[in-house]
């Protein structure tokens, strides 16, 4: 398994984000994967099974995934920052999505 998984939630229409492009990225922008969420939307092998303790990105492309569905939005990138700082754990990155709004949490 992936050390690092994602899942996208459209908030504003209560299912899965099909289709979106995320990248992980080192924190001095160097991409280490990409992958594309499915129609759960999820990532489960976004990465490798592990890496070393420090600072990530993921970069969430949703501004083609709003465009698709026909709904103007604000934030074309979703930019979620955060610290690896184990390599032997696994690190769930979710988002709630709006065309207005995102959040996130650490998940498991």
């Amino acid at each position: 398994m992936s050390l690092i998984t994602t899942h996208v939630l459209d908030a504003s229409l209560g299912r899965p984000a099909t289709g979106v492009a995320v990248t992980l990225q080192t924190g001095d922008g160097t991409t280490i994967a990409s992958g594309v969420t499915d129609s759960d939307g999820r990532i489960a092998d976004l990465g490798p099974e592990s890496l070393p303790a420090g600072h990530y990105t993921l970069r969430f492309a949703v501004a083609d995934y709003f465009a698709r569905i026909q709904t103007p939005a604000f934030y074309p990138v979703v930019s979620i920052d955060f610290t690896v700082r184990s390599e032997e754990l696994h690190y769930h990155v979710p988002i709630l999505l709006s065309p207005f709004a995102y959040s996130t949490y650490r998940g498991s």
